[in-house]
């Protein structure tokens, strides 16, 4: 009885934390206001995340900025390529919402957006909780 009533709390602990994340990483994040995306953007937002993630150059720099925030520059010569071909991976990585920049003079610093990642992964988890579908019942019946 105890162990049911465990799993019960621990999957409404997990369902508010997915909630939380959720919203934390919808904050825009240029501004301290609290504005969520809507709610029809949400799997567009999933879709470029992913997408984001399907190349290369673009994994390598996250594995970069997982250590620190870097301006493009740095970036481009840890990397080997030029200001251009960064600049369009960037931009795929900032829409998806998995960097944030900040300007500093003239100079553009790139940084994770952690709350962005949580987001992922919890799609990604409530597969797994999920567990087995259901067959399908047969529709000419």
């Amino acid at each position: 009885m105890l162990e049911v009533k465990t799993t019960a709390i621990f999957e409404i602990y997990n369902k508010l934390l997915s909630k939380i994340i959720f919203l934390l990483a919808t904050l825009h994040p240029s501004t301290s206001k609290f504005m969520q995306t809507p709610t029809s953007s949400i799997p567009h937002l999933i879709a470029a995340g992913f997408h984001a993630l399907s190349d290369p150059l673009r994994i390598n720099v996250l594995e970069l900025l997982r250590q620190q925030e870097l301006c493009v520059c740095d970036l481009c010569d840890a990397l080997g390529v030029n200001q251009s071909k960064l600049s369009f991976h960037l931009k795929t990585l900032k829409e998806a919402g998995l960097v944030n920049s900040r300007q500093e003079g003239r100079w553009i610093y790139y940084s994770l957006n952690i709350p962005q990642f949580s987001v992922l992964e919890q799609y990604l988890a409530d597969y797994c909780q999920h567990g087995l579908v259901s067959p399908v019942r047969s529709c000419c019946d």
